[in-house]
């Protein structure tokens, strides 16, 4: 019997990080909740078993990746402290994707564990 692996997606944002939940049996991602650190992160990591971490990598619509110094030290930090598996997923079109699904009035929290939810499926839809 295959063991289940519990995913934990990430859409990073500045001031927000919109956070996703999903497991290998399923493969359906779902809303988490929004928080406003890596401290944060890193607790529902704990909370939640995650064993494999889906992190929205921002690109520019040309392909190239952005070179957001906030981004990339979130990364990193992220690697180092989780001690987890970090897989990198293209999240341009995430955010738009979310309003759409979101409606017009929605909040920004639920915005950004939509599109957490977004680049969670698209890694499980591909992998």
């Amino acid at each position: 019997m295959e063991t289940i692996k519990k995913y934990l997606g990430v859409d990073w944002g500045e001031k927000r990080i919109g956070l996703a939940t999903a497991d290998s049996e399923v493969s359906l991602a779902l809303p988490l909740k929004t928080v406003g650190s890596l401290a944060e992160v890193l607790n529902v990591i704990k909370e939640e078993e995650t064993d494999i971490i889906v992190l929205g990598s921002p690109k520019k619509m040309s392909g190239e990746a952005a070179d957001n110094p906030l981004w990339l030290d979130f990364v990193k930090q992220l690697r180092e402290l989780s001690g987890k598996r970090v897989e990198l997923v293209d999240e341009r079109l995430s955010s738009l994707a979310a309003d759409a699904l979101a409606g017009e009035e929605a909040e920004k929290a639920g915005r950004d564990e939509i599109a957490a939810t977004l680049i969670l499926q698209d890694y499980l839809d591909c992998n």
